[in-house]
């Protein structure tokens, strides 16, 4: 089982403690018990200088007087008074006299530490046990010269039990101060280690919070030591932390708004061939139902060949490619491709853009079929024109039948001009944002009535019958009376061309919301469903044939769809083959309070 901190440190610091008491108990009491020794041992030379001086003086070994003996025994006695045991030893180990015990009973004392040196020395100590008197004692010897000229020794000895008294009171003493003071120490070192790990949890905890994302400051303490200095670089880590994250975490919700928002598809891929990011647009244009996932390999998500190729020649090494695919078949879309190359990490990778240039090859595909239409349109009168200028200039100036005849067909074809020449400044105008409109308060039966009058002579021509059919409580609308008639005329002109004899051609009205929408319908020969979303276009004909026999410029419907939309309407078609045609369009109901659609002229407001 692990310790935690506070136990690590709380045992370390405890046992250093105890180590330490330890050591200073033992060396105190050794010093305790040497200086005790060294006393004793003093106490002992001084007895054994004034046994030297008092000592009897023997003439031979072992003494054979009576006299020698008895001042022998007498010494002892008198030496024996100083609270030392005495002991006379030979040379050769001999006991002659001991002041505790009968000589006769003591063994040879020739090996004794004390005597050993004190032969060879002159004096000799040693701490040791007596068995004699089973007591630990103190010895110290001397040699002392006799008459016999054979030394002895005087051995003193005192027990060393007021050495083991002092010193186990003064272990006594010492081990319970020892033990207070462990208490005590151990206690200060337990708060002080409880408050060390609980700053390092604190700060353990914190550091934690900051990893998982929250960076509130932790208050740090007025200690000023090491931890407070951490806790504030810790603080200082947690800001820049928050700070950077932050500004990364703004960065990349920009990125990823401009991304998701980018009309242009955007995919990340690495060296492996595999996506890493894709935005929506990415997986819309290759018509996706959902976005790539992370990880998902190229070719598993792409099938234009060419893409991929181009991918693969960016990964080898190439810095960008541009290419153009193509997706679809019934209904193609254009893409220009971008491919580059990405070296901001140790791998490589590619960033691929695919920009939507559809519109762009459909308005190219407009603008050739414009001029060719254009060019077409002028080359008929303006050939007619020609020849039969030429003809006139040939001779046919005489002849009055044909010179009029041809002078009518040129003026016929120069009209046309005209015409063709006129829609195409108005379709320039439009284009141009230059289009003048004058709006006003217009009451709608008038507009159709006016339109209706114009077209009743064309009508009773080809034996059609125009009629109106206006709702109840139409309101006023906002318009520009010149150009709104202009589209009602197209519209009634055209329905006209296409209505076979007998047929019926009706205007009607109705207000829808804040609009009025305008219909006329017919019983002609109705528009395919194919050809309902090009008629607008310009120069578009569904029957070409019929369309320049009657004259008409193509141009028609396309000038007045650019006419609604200046007005803030719109115009569309219903129809089916065999069964006739309605076109509509709507125009705003006028309020004096709002504001009508704003014309321009040379980028100003009207």
């Amino acid at each position: 089982m692990r310790l935690n901190l506070f136990w690590k440190l709380a045992l370390t610091f405890l046992t250093l403690l105890l180590v330490a008491l330890i050591g200073v108990d033992i060396s105190a009491e050794r010093a305790l018990r040497r200086d005790s020794e060294r006393a004793v041992m003093e106490q002992l030379k001084a007895i054994a200088g004034v046994g030297q001086a008092q000592a009897p003086v023997l003439s031979s070994l072992p003494p054979s007087k009576s006299e020698e003996i008895d001042g022998l025994h007498a010494w002892i006695k008198r030496m024996q008074a100083s609270g030392a045991r005495v002991t006379v030893i030979t040379q050769q180990g001999l006991v002659l006299a001991d002041s505790q015990s009968d000589p006769q009973t003591m063994e040879n004392h020739a090996k004794r530490p004390e005597v050993i040196d004190a032969l060879a020395q002159g004096t000799g100590h040693s701490i040791r046990h007596s068995v004699t008197i089973n007591s630990d004692l103190l010895y110290y010897a001397v040699r002392q010269q006799t008459a016999a000229e054979q030394p002895v020794l005087l051995r003193f000895a005192l027990p060393l039990e007021t050495v083991t008294s002092v010193v186990s009171d003064f272990r006594n003493t010492l081990w319970l101060a020892s033990i207070s003071l462990l208490m005590i120490l151990g206690g200060v070192t337990l708060l002080v280690s409880r408050s060390f790990t609980n700053r390092v949890d604190r700060l353990t905890v914190f550091s934690k919070r900051v990893a998982e994302g929250d960076f509130h400051a932790e208050p740090t303490g007025s200690s000023g030591d090491a931890l407070d200095s951490l806790g504030a670089s810790l603080n200082q880590t947690a800001a820049r932390l928050n700070e950077t994250i932050r500004t990364l975490t703004e960065e990349r919700n920009l990125s990823s708004a401009i991304l998701g928002s980018m009309v242009e598809g955007v995919a990340v891929v690495n060296a492996g061939e595999r996506v890493l990011f894709s935005n929506p647009s990415f997986a819309s244009i290759l018509g996706l139902d959902v976005p790539p996932r992370p990880g998902s390999g190229l070719v598993e998500v792409v099938r234009q060949t060419e893409l991929i190729e181009a991918v693969r020649k960016v990964l080898a090494g190439e810095p960008r490619v541009e290419s153009e695919i193509v997706t679809g078949t019934l209904r193609q879309h254009f893409f220009a491709a971008t491919i580059a190359a990405v070296r901001a990490t140790e791998a490589n990778g590619a960033v691929i853009v695919l920009h939507d240039i559809t519109d762009l090859r459909k308005l190219e595909r407009v603008r050739r079929d414009f001029v060719a239409n254009v060019s077409h349109e002028f080359r008929t009168p303006l050939t007619a024109i020609q020849g039969f200028s030429e003809t006139l200039l040939a001779g046919a100036m005489n002849d009055p039948q044909n010179r009029d005849r041809f002078l009518k067909i040129i003026v016929e074809h120069s009209r046309r001009l005209a015409r063709l020449t006129e829609d195409l400044l108005m379709l320039s105008k439009m284009d141009a944002d230059r289009l003048e409109l004058e709006i006003r308060k217009l009451p709608v039966e008038q507009l159709i009535t006016s339109c209706i009058e114009t077209a009743q002579p064309r009508a009773k021509e080809k034996d059609l019958r125009l009629s109106v059919n206006l709702g109840k409580n139409i309101p006023e609308i906002a318009g520009d009376r010149r150009r709104l008639t202009e589209v009602l005329q197209n519209l009634i002109d055209n329905a006209i061309q296409y209505t076979p004899a007998g047929g019926q051609i009706m205007v009607s009205a109705e207000a829808r919301d804040s609009e009025v929408v305008i219909t006329v319908s017919d019983t002609g020969i109705g528009i395919p469903e194919a050809d309902q979303s090009r008629i607008f276009e310009r120069f578009y004909r569904v029957d070409v044939a019929r369309s320049r026999e009657v004259g008409g410029t193509g141009l028609g419907l396309s000038i007045a769809k650019h006419l609604m939309e200046a007005h803030g309407g719109k115009l569309w078609v219903e129809s089916e083959v065999g069964n006739g045609s309605q076109f509509h369009f709507s125009v705003p109901v006028f309020d004096a309070e709002r504001p009508g659609p704003r014309s321009r002229t040379n980028g100003r407001s009207n």
